[in-house]
């Protein structure tokens, strides 16, 4: 078999276990069976990760670059600020709840660091990164209006955030990754994007059109 440089071997190696993982779940994730979804040798992932902590750190960067990447791509389009929010809102939705299962294997991740120190620390950074992303689009929406968000972005995007991961979870467990959100669940995320819209104009969601 020819030699493959770790350059190149590095993200199979990760795309392999993010497709394991969120077919059979985070424990299935030995480094053997890494190997064998591949199609390699056990010691390659060894000598290109070193640690298990490693390798969660670079599944969960690529999961996160993934999701980021989706949302970054989809454009607020026209309308009113609150309309764009809106979008911005929907297509976040899209990318955390889509069949892939990307939502559910970060949920899994998230679930298993409340009592492992060295997952915390690697989903703590997704955290911080997420609520930074969200509050630099917040701003970028705004500024596009010639507003001035009457609370800092940061704090919006950690209400905001707060909010859809709950809706997400619940929809998670009502219906499987892929499938259309329920009645219930759209009017909420519609309320949420409505609370966060009067939190940046500096006026109760009832008061202002989105």
């Amino acid at each position: 078999m020819a030699h493959v440089p770790a350059s190149e071997r590095r993200p199979q190696l990760v795309q392999a276990a993010i497709d394991l993982m969120t077919r059979e779940g985070i424990a299935a994730g030995s480094t053997r069976a890494i190997a064998a979804e591949l199609g390699v040798a056990q010691a390659t992932v060894h000598y290109t990760f070193g640690t298990k902590k490693d390798l969660y750190r670079a599944v969960v960067e690529q999961l996160k670059s993934d999701f980021v990447g989706e949302v970054r791509a989809a454009s607020p389009g026209d309308g009113t600020f609150g309309e764009q929010v809106r979008t911005l809102a929907h297509a976040l939705w899209d990318a955390a709840t889509g069949e892939h299962g990307r939502c559910v294997l970060l949920g899994e991740f998230g679930s298993l660091a409340m009592r492992d120190p060295d997952l915390r620390e690697i989903m703590l950074a997704l955290q911080r990164d997420i609520e930074a992303t969200a509050a630099e689009m917040l701003d970028a929406v705004a500024a596009a209006h010639g507003l001035t968000l009457a609370l800092p972005a940061r704090r919006i995007a950690v209400h905001f955030l707060g909010g859809f991961d709950g809706l997400t979870a619940r929809h998670l467990t009502l219906h499987r990754a892929g499938d259309r959100p329920d009645q219930d669940t759209l009017e909420a995320l519609e309320l949420l994007v409505a609370t966060t819209v009067g939190l940046c104009l500096g006026a109760p969601a009832a008061a202002r059109p989105l």
